[in-house]
This record gives C-alpha cells, sequence and structure tokens, in this order.
C-alpha cells in the first residue's frame, strides 16, 4: 500500500502596511512592508491560516519575503531637480536639450 501526500506551508500577503518601504536583497526592486499569513495548503487547498508573528518585507517581483533590517533604505527623492516637461525624466540644469527624448529644455 503506498500513501502519497502533496501538501505545503507557505507564507502570503495579509495586509500591505506601506507601499515602496524598502528595496528588495534578491531582485533589487521596490518592497513593501506587510502583514503576513501562515497557510497550510493540501493538494493544494488551503486548509489552515494563522498570522504571521512580525511585520516582514515582501517583494511583489519575485515574492521573497525578507525581515526589515536585512532591507537597504529606500532612495532618498530628488528635490529641487529640473525635470523634462516631455518625458519627465531627471535632466542636468546646464542642458539646453533632453538627453533621453531630446527636446528642449
Amino acid at each position: 500500500m503506498f500513501f502519497f501526500f502533496v501538501g505545503g506551508l507557505e507564507r502570503q500577503v495579509r495586509l500591505v502596511l506601506k507601499t515602496g518601504a524598502g528595496k528588495c536583497i534578491n531582485c533589487g526592486s521596490r518592497a513593501d512592508l506587510v502583514e503576513y499569513e501562515k497557510v497550510f495548503k493540501l493538494f493544494f487547498v488551503p486548509v489552515l491560516r494563522w498570522p504571521g508573528k512580525e511585520h516582514l518585507m515582501h517583494c511583489p517581483g519575485c515574492s521573497l519575503f525578507f525581515p526589515p533590517a536585512a532591507a537597504p533604505p529606500p532612495p532618498e527623492p530628488l528635490l529641487d531637480v529640473l525635470r523634462c516637461s516631455s518625458c519627465g525624466q531627471p535632466v542636468d540644469s546646464n542642458f539646453r536639450f533632453c538627453p533621453f527624448c531630446g527636446s528642449a529644455l
């Protein structure tokens, strides 16, 4: 007699607390601070759910959960930067034309 079991435990995002709170340690994209829950699945059907103990960072791009202490801080927003009116890219104030789209500044 054979016994075949298909099941597992995974984490799922329950609530996004702050979007873009850090940077992913795996792929480098923006990561969110989330509340998560652990889900036990039996034959790919959720059977049991319970909340996680602490908040975690979650990368929507690569689906990685990691502690907030491991995440580098998000980049500081650029203040008082000249932006191209056509494409919106930041441009040096000495330029007369946008190096990204070529429009006059």
